[in-house]
């Protein structure tokens, strides 16, 4: 593999990276792909990123905060289908009727559930607990309201769920080092998003530590610091 650490040229291309969010971000860059017929607006980086991840942990549970278009879910439920085992439970505190019937009429919708609420509400995750007793490797994504308070609480609380080798990943980290105010209509911003809430998360968990290989070899991706490994 080609060692971009070993030839220093690691931060230069990570900042061209986040260059490149900033400037495709105003053209909605990531709105450009689907899957299997659904957006799943998310960069191509990150996609290979998670299907590397799916394909190696091997899990039998794939929990997604923040459903949209339902892209992602057809994806975790396609690649479990590869597998040939496991299910996909989406969470969304308003799942969009168009969308949810598009999902159920997937072909992929056989590995998949939907729970409509907050991903931190204690009903959602009493939902969550008992799903959970009945898997044994687990993997989360979290990519619903990306505000410091919201994430980290969603850190806090599916985390518990994260199986030893496996991950939870927190997407949209990047905003932490894109310019103040890009996002001016959403209530998170540079200094509260992401990956304030992950360093928060790090500084008393020490079960998880940062995939720093994943996010070297990625360069462009919405989630430098994000994907987190449980080690213990």
């Amino acid at each position: 593999m080609f060692d971009i650490v070993a030839q220093g040229k690691d931060k230069n291309l990570k900042d061209l990276g986040v260059k490149f969010i900033v400037d495709s971000a105003k053209y909605k860059y990531t709105y450009n792909f689907s899957w299997l017929g659904r957006p799943i607006i998310q960069f191509p980086q990150d996609i290979m990123a998670m299907q590397e991840i799916i394909w190696n942990v091997k899990p039998d549970l794939i929990i997604e905060t923040g459903i949209a278009h339902g892209g992602g879910l057809i994806f975790y439920a396609s690649m479990l289908e590869l597998l040939g085992s496991g299910e996909v439970i989406g969470i969304d505190v308003d799942i969009r009727k168009h969308n949810k019937k598009e999902i159920e009429n997937h072909r992929m919708f056989k590995r998949i559930k939907m729970i409509e609420g907050s991903s931190t509400a204690r009903d959602v995750i009493s939902r969550i607990k008992d799903i959970v007793k009945k898997h044994k490797k687990v993997l989360v994504f979290l990519d619903s309201l990306h505000s410091h308070e919201h994430v980290l609480e969603e850190l806090k609380l599916y985390s518990k769920f994260v199986s030893k080798g496996s991950y939870i990943v927190a997407f949209d980290t990047v905003v932490e080092y894109m310019p103040q105010g890009s996002f001016v209509d959403r209530p998170w911003d540079k200094g509260s998003n992401p990956a304030t809430a992950v360093e928060e998360f790090l500084k008393v968990n020490k079960n998880f530590v940062i995939d720093k290989n994943m996010e070297d070899k990625l360069l462009i991706t919405v989630a430098p610091g994000g994907y987190l490994k449980r080690m213990k």
